[in-house]
């Protein structure tokens, strides 16, 4: 059906589709609770019941992530969880305070959910952090130098601003009047802060990694690359002019911040797809070197190809199914 040398790109393709779809699905719910304020317990009541249906189900995806790379590229799992594993604890610990806490501020009494809500803001910048510290650490190879953790250390920054400016356009999406005003708001803080980002990951990137350098000015590929932080910018700007014009009549155009931020998402990822393509460990392992046998991608790619429809397919009917504008929180 597929050839043995096609396999692992097939799975690459699986394991990024996984991913890219992580980063947006949850990323707005962890820039939701990055945004929580804590000083306004109804407003917060609105921004959980806005994540309430989907949150939990988002992470599926960074489960399906992790375990393709288990699977399918099991030396490079070796190696990133080698180089990874602080962060990556730091992470499930995040998982772990939002699950909780989640939980925990609709069961307590009320003058008691204030903590939980400290708990599950706290949980949410853990996880952004640590993700943006682990995508740092990535970019620079891994490796163990002073210029490796200042540049993670700015990445973990970097994506916790992209949180924030994803979640606070799920926010302008779902709410309405005061919460959504002030979404509005937060949107255009964060998407600024987000520009500098991008546009320091442009000027970085290629002076830290020769083979990134080697991709982005040689041709064909540097005609590629020029396309894709111009398109950011060009949609950052155009976001920014919409956020100025928002609300409208009817709250019409809501939906226009969030569908921008997903785009520019869309486009960073190609991005950093393209400048380290066919590398799945930047400078050590391709893809072929780092794929199971053949036989075992083969069958594995059956049981992937039942599995992953069947995830887009609750994802889209959950999302079908809560559509609309947030309503109050109510547990029952």
């Amino acid at each position: 059906m597929f050839a043995d040398q096609d396999l692992p790109i097939i799975f690459a393709g699986l394991m990024a589709l996984s991913i890219i779809v992580y980063a947006i699905l949850d990323g707005y719910d962890l820039g939701v609770g990055i945004l929580l304020p804590l000083e306004n317990d109804k407003q917060a009541d609105q921004m959980i019941a806005s994540i309430g249906p989907f949150w939990d189900a988002n992470e599926t995806w960074l489960v399906l992530a992790v375990g393709l790379m288990l699977i399918a590229f099991p030396s490079a799992h070796s190696v990133i969880l080698k180089a990874l594993y602080i962060p990556t604890a730091f992470m499930l610990i995040g998982l772990i305070l939002r699950g909780v806490a989640f939980d925990f501020r609709a069961k307590v009494a009320q003058v008691n959910k204030h903590r939980w809500n400290q708990v599950f803001k706290l949980g949410s910048v853990i996880t952004s952090c640590s993700q943006g510290y682990m995508l740092g650490s990535f970019v620079m190879g891994f490796e163990s130098s002073l210029t490796a953790y200042l540049f993670a250390s700015l990445s973990a920054l970097g994506v916790t601003c992209a949180y924030a400016l994803i979640g606070s356009g799920w926010l302008i999406l779902k709410t309405t009047e005061d919460l959504q005003l002030k979404a509005i708001e937060w949107a255009k803080f964060s998407g600024k802060i987000s520009f500098v980002g991008i546009l320091a990951v442009c000027v970085v990137n290629p002076l830290i990694n020769q083979f990134v350098f080697e991709r982005w000015t040689t041709a064909p590929f540097a005609y590629f690359v020029v396309i894709i932080p111009f398109a950011c910018f060009t949609l950052l700007f155009v976001g920014h002019l919409v956020l100025k014009q928002l609300p409208l009549k009817n709250d019409s155009g809501c939906w226009l911040p969030f569908m921008i931020i997903v785009v520019v998402y869309l486009f960073c990822f190609c991005g950093l797809a393209f400048s380290f393509y066919p590398y799945v460990v930047p400078g050590q392992l391709t893809i072929w070197q780092a794929a199971s046998a053949p036989e075992s991608l083969r069958f594995i790619l059956y049981g992937a190809l039942v599995v992953i429809p069947c995830i887009l397919a609750y994802t889209v009917f959950s999302y079908r199914v809560f559509w609309g504008k947030v309503e109050d929180l109510r547990y029952y």
